[in-house]
């Protein structure tokens, strides 16, 4: 109770702005050691803010009637961790595959009031890489000084990133840190806390953690063999979900099927515009295995594979999912072809579209006004562009936009979280200061994937998905609150690595050939 008293007033917003700070260490710092402590730091501290702000919660009533079953619950989960750490120290190329297979996984639990889906599987999964990264860090015995032989050659240094990438972490960094400063002066401090303990720092150790592993071509064939496994998986059971008009999650949504002559899936996910941007990534992601795959069979294979993906798309009615997927699809274009081709394709494919809404508006919805059509978003948009205009300069604070939209604009019977336009949000919760931090740190992302990534597919993959999801927030809320955000970050960083490390050797063995030219006698 001592601890909660204390942790009840001022000093939660020091806590938020601390954790966030060890979360840019890690990010930041050159030395495994120091990455290491401030991983444990930001282990130990993110819990103890949660538990604060959700001591009364009725999710943890069970935790004041029976305080010694909570702790031995406490006790499993750490043994179940520290288990899923001792494998993942063995073999660091498994947390690879088990952040893909957790990614779409989440879990509703109340916290605050609210309930929200959360990624339990991911953070289980992103605790034990932390874990077996400190444990195989930590345990490094120092060398022993001994005169019996001559020291052994330093090992070759690890190559360094590219310029781009070295800002891309730095502004990630710095924008997570701006954002839990942001958040001292928020109306929702609740809200900026619990985004900074469920969503930024754990996605900040993922990617670190991810940016470190070798991405050999093996490794991200297996990668997105698993991604695409679970695309199909979750495209049957929207089948399944559309041929029984059932759904099994998210009450609003069975509600509003009953509502409209129309049936919309959500499958696994609780929202429709999620499934659809996990489907639409997915499809991009696997969009370059056609035009480099030189076996035919793999074609055929991937080509069923995205007719099944498609079908479940089509089922999400998320226009917005749909629009990424072009968008995506045009980014691979421009990369393996030329831009004035993809341009001449893209000009072709709104045509189509405009020709299909002119024909049947009332299919798309157009009938009901563009604010209809759109779920409000114009309506939200300009009211968050009111509140930035209101404060120009530092916002509402992070977090803010739900509570300080209700007050200015609000009306009876509307419920929302963001403006579903990021920029939009950015800008009237953080102001200028936050909305030049984050275009900062989109160009330097947008030139760490781009930068010679025409000739591999992978870096095309990313790159293009990447672009697709940037489009996606444009139309609905979850950037850096996505953790697919930080895994194609980190999956970028680490071929751009890749990529440069390869320019250097050849580099080096054109340069020693040129010498040993040289140095033959003429």
């Amino acid at each position: 109770m001592l601890l909660y008293g204390a942790l009840s007033g001022p000093l939660p917003k020091l806590g938020v702005v601390a954790v966030a700070a060890l979360a840019a260490v890690v990010m930041l710092h050159p030395a495994a050691r120091v990455q290491a402590a401030a991983m444990i730091g930001a282990l130990l501290l993110s819990p103890v803010l949660l538990l604060a702000d959700i001591w009364h919660s009725p999710q943890l009533g069970v935790v004041h009637r029976h305080p010694a079953l909570a702790v031995l619950g406490a006790l499993v989960v750490l043994a179940a961790v520290a288990a899923a750490a001792l494998v993942l120290a063995r073999r660091p190329a498994l947390l690879a595959g088990a952040v893909i297979v957790a990614l779409p996984f989440r879990i509703p639990i109340q916290a605050g009031g609210a309930t929200a889906n959360l990624l339990v599987p991911l953070y289980f999964v992103v605790a034990a890489g932390a874990l077996a990264f400190i444990f195989t860090t930590l345990r490094v015995a120092r060398p022993r000084r001994t005169t019996a032989a001559p020291a052994a050659p330093a090992a070759p240094a690890a190559p360094a990133a590219p310029a781009s990438a070295r800002w891309l972490i730095r502004l990630l960094a710095a924008y997570v840190v701006l954002y839990a400063a942001q958040a001292s002066y928020s109306s929702d401090f609740e809200k900026a806390l619990q985004q900074m303990v469920f969503f930024y720092v754990p996605f900040a150790l993922g990617f670190c953690l991810l940016a470190r592993i070798d991405w050999t071509p093996r490794l991200t064939r297996n990668c997105l063999v698993l991604l695409a496994g679970l695309a199909v998986l979750f495209a049957l059971v929207g089948f399944v979900e559309y041929a029984t008009k059932t759904i099994f999650l998210n009450p609003k949504l069975i509600a509003a099927n009953q509502d409209h002559a129309y049936f919309t899936v959500n499958s696994v996910f609780f929202d429709p515009n999620i499934f659809g941007r996990f489907l639409a990534l997915v499809m991009v992601l696997l969009g370059p295995v056609l035009l480099y795959a030189r076996r035919q069979q793999t074609q055929l294979v991937t080509l069923a594979v995205l007719a099944i993906i498609w079908g479940g798309l089509v089922l999400t009615l998320s226009r917005s999912s749909l629009g990424a997927l072009l968008v995506g699809l045009g980014t691979i274009a421009a990369l393996r072809w030329h831009v004035g081709r993809a341009v001449l394709a893209a000009v072709g494919v709104v045509a189509v579209a405009a020709a299909a809404i002119a024909i049947s508006p009332t299919t798309f919805g157009l009938n009901q006004g563009l604010n209809g059509a759109s779920s409000g978003r114009p309506g939200l948009v300009s009211g968050g562009i009111d509140l930035f205009k209101d404060r120009l300069l530092w916002g509402y604070g992070s977090g803010s936009f739900e509570t300080e939209y209700a007050a200015h604009h609000h009306k009876p019977g509307q419920t929302l979280t963001a403006s579903h336009t990021i920029p939009i949000t950015i800008a009237a919760e953080q102001g200028l200061i936050g909305e030049l931090a984050y275009l900062a740190f989109v160009v330097a992302a947008l030139f760490t994937l781009l930068d010679r990534a025409r000739a591999d597919p992978a870096r095309v993959a990313v790159a293009a998905a990447f672009i697709a999801l940037l489009f996606h927030t444009l139309l609905y809320a979850d950037f850096l609150e996505d953790p697919i955000t930080w895994t194609l970050l980190a999956i970028g960083v680490a071929l751009a690595r890749r990529t440069a490390d390869g320019s250097a050797r050849a580099g080096a063995d054109t340069l020693g050939r040129d010498q040993a030219l040289q140095q033959q006698p003429a």
